[in-house]
């Protein structure tokens, strides 16, 4: 990743304390480069940012048709949720609408990040489950698309049907052969991309009237659902949901680990695309926000934006000490682009 630029700036009073360096595209549906940062050629691995193209087949194939699937279902398949009962509910439901169970899923467990969950299984001294990793939705999709297809159980297997069919589907939106894959925390193959490929492949989702008609409605069906429920896509205090409210849910947004951020934005036909090198949340969170500022979908005085574009960072005595900022070579006083 050489030629990364400063993209976030933590400042400490006076101070510029630390730099965040990273690589940003925003590209249209041909491709082309409409503004970048860093090196939008690099290569890298979309986390879980990308979960809306892998939920592509799940809706092209047929299967979300077939199993009923609503809006919530298909949010929940494009989701890193905190395993709220808003979403372990949800998934369970699902599951059992599938004639599957908890123990179908190949993501494994891990402890909810939503504080109330957390609360009620330590003080009810019970084990998390994986219905409560927060990639339960995407993998109870693959589930869905496993069913339909009639594959195998182990279907995070890389040449399984449904990661065959989630490869394809990504190629062919990026408009680019992937570079490899490795394996994500839920154990699924996480397939390697150019940020102007991924950026490329978002903007498709954002305008995919090239895409012929079936994988057209796919990509609306899922961008609207994510619109409509951004709380079953990430949670309360996150930066996807609250920036989606923010937006009247016109953009889908999705965070990945490891510093990825994507937004998808329709009225535009645009797709962003960001990767801070050291992996910093707190960094791809900003920059994401002063591009949405910068194209004209997220209003800068908006308190949910205002608390992601300049970050207040406050002290054990709750004094208001420095901010997290966009540099002012990516938020330019936030002239449109």
């Amino acid at each position: 990743m050489d030629h990364s630029e400063i993209v976030a700036e933590i400042w400490r009073g006076d101070f510029l304390e630390c730099v965040h360096r990273g690589h940003i595209a925003v590209c249209d549906t041909q491709g082309d480069l409409l503004a970048g940062w860093g090196n939008p050629s690099a290569v890298v691995l979309p986390r879980s940012s990308c979960k809306m193209l892998q939920a592509l087949p799940l809706v092209e194939s047929g299967a979300a048709k077939r199993f009923g699937l609503t809006s919530e279902h298909l949010a929940l398949s494009c989701a890193s949720h905190n395993g709220a009962l808003i979403h372990t509910g949800r998934v369970s439901k699902w599951l059992d609408g599938l004639e599957l169970s908890e123990s179908d899923l190949r993501c494994g467990g891990h402890m909810p990040k939503d504080e109330e969950a957390m609360k009620g299984l330590l003080c009810g001294n019970h084990c998390f489950d994986q219905t409560h990793n927060n990639c339960s939705g995407k993998h109870s999709g693959f589930l869905t698309l496993n069913k339909h297809l009639g594959g195998g159980s182990e279907y995070l297997e890389i040449d399984h049907p449904v990661q065959v069919a989630v490869k394809t589907a990504i190629e062919d939106m990026a408009g680019e052969e992937t570079q490899g894959y490795a394996i994500d925390g839920c154990s699924a193959p996480n397939f390697a991309l150019t940020l102007t490929g991924f950026a490329r492949a978002l903007a498709r989702m954002a305008d995919p009237s090239g895409l012929g008609a079936v994988r057209k409605e796919a990509a609306k069906t899922l961008v609207s659902a994510m619109g409509k429920h951004p709380e079953l896509v990430a949670g309360e205090m996150r930066a996807c949901t609250e920036l989606m409210r923010a937006m009247d849910g016109k953009v889908a947004i999705k965070t990945g680990a490891e510093g990825v951020f994507a937004a998808i934005i329709p009225e535009r036909g645009i797709g962003v695309a960001l990767k801070i090198e050291d992996g910093a949340t707190r960094a791809s969170e900003c920059a994401i926000t002063a591009l949405l500022v910068r194209l004209g979908v997220a209003d800068a005085a908006h308190p949910l934006v205002q608390k992601y574009l300049f970050h207040d960072q406050r002290n054990c005595n709750d004094f208001s000490v420095g901010t997290i900022r966009p540099s002012e070579a990516v938020y330019q006083g936030g002239a449109k682009l």
